[in-house]
């Protein structure tokens, strides 16, 4: 059998580690993890290598040469251009004239590949895909399959919402030759986008075999260490240099012990290293060939490449040091931290944790290094939450970040479209605003700002302008300390999972562009946009004059001024009466303001209670006789609103909707399309393109514009000569529950997989999580995005039917999570 290794990966979230080699020459215990992977494939006999390449291939060609002195026979084919997974295996076609195994060469393993291909040719298979479980899948692609092992769905890098399985795609693939033939050599594509779901479509026998053994994708700074750890702790199986000298400690060839050191195994030390005296080597301690340790320095959980020289006194803990790096006297380097290849650092200095430096810095004697040079300042594992960018103004979110996402989201733009930078009235939102602003101009891009903004203000701009996207910034009401910062596409919905990885990357790289004087961005700032913008929401009332005549009576509270504000020239225009009213007290939640409204309403006379939760997105309803609208109702009255205006042949609403929303749909002839549940994937099904069509810019402005929203209620009231309670009266009645159960998030691929096994008789719908459908009803078991938990929403034909279900499921959900305790 022949083997192909993926040898293309640039390895950027590894960096500086692989600023000037390709990720599958990351030293792991000194030596190129695509050794490790050779010396596995040879381990079976696996002799006749392809290595395909992109990323400096000339690193690659001039450690491993013909193979002859590794035991292994070695041709390389070159992308010229990244031709995706498939298509670089593809570029080899001349060599894969029989089964062949593919590996990826940047992930470490010692799985037992003899047994895969026994498997393989036992099943008939034309393509096994070697699988392992994971508890938190999120990064790999995910693979679901039947008692016979064959495969029968897979999802690539899934969210929390979309997990079914704890089975990952490890990337190591038994193939035959034609299946390829869905391809021509040159062509880009990918095995597990493009290539294997065109086989499962065509029932081309497709297996998966879960594997026992060691894997890991040595895909960031976190897993690099690890396969560290784990190599030193002997849960992997790898060939090593050396010699133990005593238990848990390595020692390789030309490499003496003076007496008088200390050493807490683990530690490997490589070959020809001068250790001097009393060195201390703490646990899981690994240097390179040729290093030197001067005298009394500590190192301790940290790994250094050949080459480097660590001179006397100093402090080594939890970091990595690349090759050639030169340390003089009194140096202090703290957990986290990485140095790039020939950094010299100068006596006495200090990196504090977290900083990471690129190649080639000098670094002054007594200097203190407290964010990474030249690039990069926060280091955290994912910039990107459930919604935006969030955290505590001066903490976590300061001028210098602000600065370096502008530039980073700047820098993959298209430079000749502007994009929308928006804030609230805060002064700390304003001040993040321009920061924001500073970092695109510098990425060459142009700005659009506006001030006093809310963020419907800011989708709406980039829709107008045709903008590259948009940027808001807002303060938290309820904890002034806190700001969020929202980014949208050009269709001024919120940008996908890709774009947010893309930011990210460029972010902590800092590998974005940076403008000489000639091609710094023009700022344009729009003083009265709010004004053009509600103008723009009057000319959508059709019956504008009826409405004028009406004198609606709406009542007002919101944790935020600046948003009542905006929402109060809006009504005036329309002719409406408003009242604004505030508590007397200070209220911790939005809850607390619909008590609050609902009760005053009671004893008043209003056609209308409206509580604003300050962002412009989001409303609460409360009627005549103060009577509240929850979530539910008011998705069932804005898609009743939409069907009623006789334009809405599709209603669109979230996946935890109640089924009523599909009998009112038939009732009017149009159908119901059901979107995931996070409300980023409603808006950008709704706003799908610049200018969306005008049922779904209804909706979307119902669902999630409360200005444009209040404006088409009121003209449907008028135009209806109905009250809200009225129509309220007309919605059906429906029967929900929603529950939460806690489970860590390493166990919740477990338990929907488990949960799919399960309820394999019964109808289920993958759309986001695991939806089980029965005779009374249904329910929707969802791992929360952010926390430990699952959530259960359930529907029933009655009260008694949706508790029953709701019981039942969280019991099933209760058990699976239990059976991992028990075992």
């Amino acid at each position: 059998m022949k083997g192909v290794i993926m040898a293309g990966g640039e390895g950027s979230r590894l960096r500086p580690l692989t600023s000037g080699i390709p990720k599958p020459m990351v030293p792991i215990m000194n030596k190129p993890v695509m050794e490790h992977i050779i010396n596995l494939l040879k381990k079976y006999n696996v002799n006749d290598i392809a290595v395909t390449m992109c990323y400096l291939p000339d690193v690659i060609t001039d450690y491993f040469g013909s193979g002859e002195s590794f035991g292994v026979d070695l041709k390389y084919y070159i992308e010229e251009i990244p031709l995706g997974t498939g298509g670089s295996v593809l570029n080899a076609k001349d060599f894969l004239d029989e089964t062949f195994i593919v590996v990826s060469g940047d992930a470490l393993t010692d799985i037992d590949l003899k047994k895969a291909v026994k498997m393989h040719k036992d099943k008939g298979a034309k393509a096994t895909l070697v699988l392992k479980q994971e508890s938190i899948p999120l990064e790999y692609g995910m693979v679901i399959i039947d008692e016979n092992q064959r495969i029968v769905r897979f999802l690539e890098k899934p969210g929390w919402g979309e997990v079914f399985s704890d089975t990952i795609n490890t990337g190591i693939y038994i193939l035959e030759p034609e299946v390829l033939d869905y391809y021509n050599k040159g062509d880009n594509f990918d095995f597990s986008k493009d290539l294997f779901p065109r086989l499962l479509k065509d029932n081309i026998p497709m297996f998966g075999y879960v594997a026992e053994g060691y894997w890991n994708d040595i895909g960031d700074l976190n897993a690099y260490k690890q396969t560290h750890l784990d190599i030193l702790d002997k849960k992997v199986a790898v060939i090593n240099e050396g010699d133990e000298v005593f238990p848990g400690v390595i020692v390789c060839k030309d490499t003496y012990l003076p007496e008088n050191i200390r050493i807490t195994p683990p530690v490997f030390i490589g070959r020809n290293c001068t250790i001097k005296n009393q060195v201390f080597l703490d646990a899981y301690t690994v240097l390179g060939d040729n290093c030197e340790i001067g005298e009394n320095s500590n190192i301790a959980r940290s790994i250094i490449w050949s080459k480097s020289h660590i001179g006397n006194s100093n402090e080594c803990r939890g970091t990595i040091l690349c090759n050639k790096v030169n340390t003089l006297s009194n140096v202090n380097i703290f957990e986290e931290s990485v140095i790039g290849h020939q950094c010299s650092i100068g006596s006495g200095a200090t990196i504090k944790p977290n900083v990471k430096i690129w190649p080639n810095k000098n670094i002054n004697e007594n200097a203190v290094i407290n964010r990474n040079l030249v690039w990069g300042i926060r280091t955290t594992r994912s910039l990107f939450g459930n919604k935006g960018i969030s955290g505590e103004v001066n903490v976590d979110i300061t001028p210098e970040l602000a600065s370096l996402l502008g530039s980073a989201f700047g820098s993959q733009s298209n430079k000749d479209n502007a994009t929308i930078v928006s804030s609230d009235g805060s002064k700390a939102s304003a001040l993040i605003r321009e920061c924001l602003a500073a970092g695109i101009l510098m990425a060459g891009s142009r700005v659009i700002s506006i001030d006093n903004a809310i963020t419907p203000i800011n989708r709406f701009a980039v829709r107008f302008y045709r903008a590259e996207g948009g940027i808001h910034v807002s303060q938290d009401f309820f904890n002034r300390n806190l700001i969020k910062i929202e980014i949208f596409n050009k269709f001024g919905g919120d940008i996908d999972r890709k774009l947010e990885k893309k930011i990210e990357t460029l972010f902590l790289r800092e590998d974005f562009e940076r403008g000489n004087i000639d091609i710094i961005g023009d700022i344009i700032r729009m003083e009265n946009f709010t004004s053009f913008y509600l103008q723009s929401n009057m000319t959508m009332i059709e019956n504008l004059v009826e409405v004028k005549k009406t004198n609606f009576n709406v009542i007002i509270t919101s944790p935020s001024s600046e948003e009542v504000s905006i929402v109060i020239t809006y009504l005036k225009l329309l002719g409406c009466n408003v009242e604004v009213i505030y508590p007397s007290g200070k209220l911790n939640n939005i809850n607390q303001y619909v008590s609050f409204l609902s009760q005053t309403i009671k004893t008043r006379s209003f056609n209308l209670g409206v509580v604003l939760n300050g962002t412009g997105e989001e409303l609460i309803l409360i009627d005549e006789k103060g009577n509240v609208l929850n979530k539910e109702k008011f998705t069932l009255l804005a898609a009743y609103v939409s069907l009623k205006s006789g334009v809405c042949t599709k209603v669109i609403v979230p996946n935890t909707v109640t089924n009523k929303v599909e009998e009112m749909a038939k009732e009017y002839g149009a159908e119901v399309l059901r979107t995931k549940s996070s409300v980023s994937d409603t808006i950008n099904e709704l706003l799908d393109s610049t200018t969306p069509s005008g049922e779904r810019m209804l909706q979307y402005q119902l669902y999630f514009d409360v200005v444009a929203a209040l404006g088409r209620i009121i003209s449907f009231l008028v135009k209806t000569n109905e009250n809200i309670s009225m129509i309220i009266k007309e919605l059906p009645d429906f029967h929900m529950r929603k529950v939460e159960l806690s489970c860590e998030f390493q166990d919740r691929g477990r338990v929907v997989n488990e949960l799919i096994k399960q309820n394999s008789n019964r109808s289920i719908d993958l759309l986001d999580g695991i939806r089980i459908n029965t005779q009374t009803g249904w329910a929707l078991v969802l791992p929360d995005s952010n926390k430990p938990v699952f959530n259960i929403f359930s529907e029933g034909s009655t009260e008694e039917y949706a508790e029953e279900i709701s019981l039942n499921i969280s019991e099933d959900v209760k058990k699976i999570i239990m059976s991992k305790n028990k075992e």
